[in-house]
């Protein structure tokens, strides 16, 4: 452990901290997931940074614009700071998956360089997703993993497997207090 590195919790946008209703354009599509602004506000409080990192290919697939998804952005954000929640930063990789870009996931390069840029720890890290490529980009950076599956099936194999929110605050507080691993 390098002194002085923060633990972060690192998070997708769409189907893991807002609902998922394709490529939104508007900010009145923003919802955020039960549980999730005050899980987010208790891992805040407990010292772990906050960083989104999300792929919007809608933007290179021509579905919404940049002024569009900064909007979006902007809603969440204003969202979560309505329970005292402040991201330390939002990634995003607005590139079409037939781009061959090195930053969608499930590339850490995202991940990485949030960690770089904001002093992170990332075998101290977390990476809290819907979909295999967020489980994928967590593990290829060294973050233990979280998958959020209201339903409880999957075939993603994550570090955890998580219902709701609530959930994942408890596992990623058990694996920060205490180094545990589980399933919740």
């Amino acid at each position: 452990m390098v002194p002085n590195l923060r633990p972060a919790v690192f998070m997708d946008r769409d189907g893991t901290v807002i609902h998922d209703v394709g490529y939104p354009r508007e900010p009145a599509q923003v919802r955020l997931l039960p549980g999730a602004g005050e899980s987010l506000a208790e891992l805040q409080r407990v010292g772990m940074a906050l960083v989104v990192v999300s792929n919007q290919s809608g933007i290179g697939r021509g579905l919404i614009t940049e002024d569009e998804a900064r909007q979006v952005h902007e809603r969440v954000v204003a969202l979560l700071a309505e329970f005292g929640v402040q991201l330390d930063a939002f990634c995003y990789c607005p590139h079409a998956p037939e781009a061959g870009c090195g930053c969608r996931k499930p590339s850490p390069a995202m991940l990485l360089e949030a960690a770089d840029r904001l002093g992170l720890d990332l075998a101290r890290s977390f990476m809290v997703g819907d979909r295999a490529t967020d489980i994928e980009a967590g593990k290829r950076a060294g973050c233990r993993t979280v998958l959020l599956a209201p339903d409880g099936a999957s075939e993603v194999t994550a570090d955890a497997l998580a219902a709701d929110w609530a959930a994942v605050m408890r596992q990623i507080l058990a694996w920060h207090t205490n180094g545990e691993r589980g399933q919740l």
